[in-house]
């Protein structure tokens, strides 16, 4: 239990800085994709650089999982056209919702419960991806 309770205080702080960093607005998110203002950009772009640091610290010291298995990474193909496609339905939904699907739990506690619309269309495109996976080319 003590595990969950960490776990929880970590997704509370994660939300407490995306609604103070204003990541959630959809008005910055419309910003964004007009190319108004670099708000979203240094926040995407700070993100990836952690991520790069993350995961440059996490091969270096050998890091292992909470159950104690070493966390590992692996090539996968580089295909543009997949990126491409699934960069672009991403970018549509994230325009049409004005939100990424990162924040949607952190919009649900600042209020918006119209976001349960956008929830549960992540959840029915995730089930229908999970259908459709081994007919999909990867």
């Amino acid at each position: 239990m003590k595990k969950y309770i960490s776990y929880l205080s970590i997704g509370v702080l994660f939300g407490i800085i995306m609604t103070k960093s204003q990541a959630i607005s959809w008005y910055r998110i419309y910003e964004m994709f007009r190319f108004d203002a670099f708000h979203m950009y240094g926040i995407i772009g700070s993100a990836v650089v952690l991520g790069v640091i993350s995961v440059a610290l996490i091969k270096k010291f050998s890091v292992k999982s909470t159950e104690g298995t070493p966390i590992t990474f692996t090539t996968k193909n580089m295909s543009i056209p997949r990126y491409l496609i699934g960069g672009t339905i991403f970018g549509l939904g994230w325009a049409m919702a004005g939100a990424c699907p990162g924040p949607i739990y952190t919009l649900l506690g600042n209020g918006y419960s119209v976001i349960l619309v956008v929830l549960a269309s992540a959840l029915l495109g995730t089930f229908t991806y999970g259908l459709l996976r081994s007919k999909l080319p990867h």
